[in-house]
Formats: C-alpha cells, sequence, structure tokens
C-alpha cells in the first residue's frame, strides 16, 4: 500500500508519518508545526525525514540513547556558562548538559568529529555573520547535516589593563606602545581583532610583546595581573574583571548543531532558559548583549 512507509523510505508524508506512529494526522501536523517533530516544509507540503524521526522516538523514549547529557563546545561567553549552570541546576542529577569552550575553530572541529553535540561559534562583526558563518561551517564534511541557531548578540571591543589611562579610541589604543595579549588563530576574538586593526590600518605585526592567551578570561587575568596591556575580549568580560572597554563593534554568537540534535529536549531547555527573565537579568548586569532573537533558526546546508 503507498501509503505504509516500508523501510526503503526516506521521507515521509504527514500520512504515511501518521500510520507509522499510529496517531491521527491532526496530531502530525500540530507537533511539526510546533517544532517538535523534525520535519521541512520545502517542497510546499510537510516532510518528515525517516532517520530524524526514529532518532527523535528514541531520543524520547524513557531511556531512550544519550537522551541525558549534552556536550557543547566552541567559543566562550560567560553568558551562556551562566545559562548552561542554572538548566544542568534545575535538572539535578537526571541528566548533565556540560559546556566546555574551546574556541571557534576548534569547536567546530569537534563537532563534525562527534566528539560534541553542539557548537558555539562568532566569527567577526555581527552585519556580516550572516554570510561569514555559513562559509565557515562549509569547512566541514559533516556540515550537511547541520543547523545555524542563533544565541544572541554581544559587544565586542578592546580590554585595557585598569591601571593605565583611559583610551577613548581604537586608534588611540593602537598608537600606544602596549603590551598584548592575542588570541589563536581558531578564535573568534582574534578574527574580530584583525578586522579591527584593517579598519584602523593598524599594523598588528608590530605589537610588542604579545602573548597567546587560551581563552577570554585568560587574557582579562594577564590584564588584570599586570603581565599585558590590551587583549580582545568582550563587555560582559570587562565587566567581570573591572577592566576598562573599547567597544568596537557587534558580533552574533550562534550555535552549530547537527539537524537530530537540535530537536532533543536538552536543548530545546537550553534555548528555553536563555529566553528566560533570569537570564536577561544576567544579561543586563554583565552588559553589551541583545537577547532579541534566542533561537532563531538560521541556516541549513542545501
Amino acid at each position: 500500500m503507498a501509503d505504509n512507509p516500508d523501510s526503503t523510505l526516506r521521507y515521509m508524508t504527514v500520512r504515511q508519518l501518521a500510520r507509522y506512529l499510529q496517531i491521527n494526522e491532526k496530531k502530525v501536523y500540530a507537533l511539526a508545526s510546533s517544532g517538535v517533530l523534525p520535519g521541512t516544509k520545502a517542497t510546499g507540503k510537510w516532510l518528515f525525514p525517516r532517520e530524524l524521526v526514529d532518532r527523535w522516538m528514541r531520543e524520547t523514549s524513557h531511556g531512550g540513547a544519550l537522551t541525558d547529557r549534552l556536550i557543547l563546545s566552541g567559543g566562550e561567553d560567560l553568558l551562556l556558562q551562566r545559562a548552561v549552570l542554572a538548566c544542568s541546576s534545575a535538572l539535578g542529577a537526571h541528566a548533565l548538559i556540560c559546556y566546555a569552550p574551546t574556541d571557534t575553530r576548534l569547536g567546530l572541529s569537534l563537532l563534525d568529529r562527534g566528539r560534541v553535540d553542539a557548537s558555539m561559534l562568532h566569527w567577526g562583526p555581527a552585519d556580516e555573520s550572516g554570510k561569514r558563518h555559513p562559509a565557515l561551517l562549509r569547512h566541514y564534511a559533516s556540515a550537511r547535516e547541520w543547523v545555524l541557531v542563533h544565541l544572541f548578540r554581544r559587544r565586542h571591543g578592546l580590554l585595557l589593563n585598569p591601571e593605565l589611562p583611559a583610551a577613548e579610541s581604537v586608534a588611540e589604543i593602537f598608537a600606544r606602545d602596549y603590551r598584548w595579549a592575542m588570541r589563536g588563530e581558531g578564535s573568534g576574538a582574534q578574527r574580530f581583532l584583525l578586522d579591527v586593526a584593517a579598519r584602523s590600518r593598524a599594523d598588528l605585526e608590530r605589537t610588542r610583546g604579545a602573548t597567546i592567551a587560551a581563552s577570554e578570561r585568560e587574557a582579562a587575568m594577564l590584564l588584570r595581573t599586570g603581565a599585558a596591556d590590551v587583549a580582545p575580549g568582550s563587555g560582559a568580560v570587562a565587566s567581570e574583571f573591572g577592566l576598562h572597554f573599547v567597544p568596537t563593534g557587534w558580533e552574533d554568537l550562534d550555535l552549530a548543531v547537527s539537524r537530530g540534535n537540535y530537536f532533543r529536549d536538552l536543548l530545546q531547555r537550553l534555548l528555553q532558559t536563555l529566553r528566560e527573565s533570569q537570564n536577561a537579568a544576567w544579561a543586563g548586569e554583565l552588559g553589551g548583549y541583545d537577547l532579541s532573537r534566542v533561537g532563531e533558526l538560521l541556516w541549513r546546508h542545501h
């Protein structure tokens, strides 16, 4: 029978899926419209990838595979870390959400190899992220199975040792003979710094005594202890460490995740935590965040 989904079907219609799940078609439409069921309307009608439906069934069943853990990596952010901790605390011993910041490129490599479930990325000014982020993802073989989800927008700039005179502009900082704490080549902070330097016509090769910091917090600590004078970073870290901050613009922080993992309950819980009022309050305390588009689906490979 044509509507009886057999094992060779890669995509199922609403009617086929209703028979497969043994529910009525109205329920299928409701689950699909609410984003619970993994499906697409790219053809003008709902189609459901059988592989993702099967995975969704396993992961929403009690004791299903990997329903109890979610591992995130990629770029570092204080607000995301707070949200992960809040979500983890609410779940208690029932599940684990872990956030292990690396840098943008390493996080994507880990995602590409299946070592993590999602990876946060930021790669330059916000007004260019719509092109830069998908272009960056296409360097990875598994990207055809990924989607890109917007988390929030963050103010980026230069962090300055608080014992030094405050600076009014980026050009002023570049003109001074400061010791820099740089980030690695795979870091979104370093990518942003290169853009800022290019706009300011500054030569980063001439920076004195540059050291490489493994994380944004390490860079901030180098400034706070007097081991360095200036570093790229976010307004939130400047606030946390009591540093001078010269803003250079906004950047988008997005999450790359496989299509199957996007529908997992733990990831949706994390996105919901980011939308909640408590998270907005944290963002206000840290400063320099725009949470107006949390969870917006931005891109998927075609």
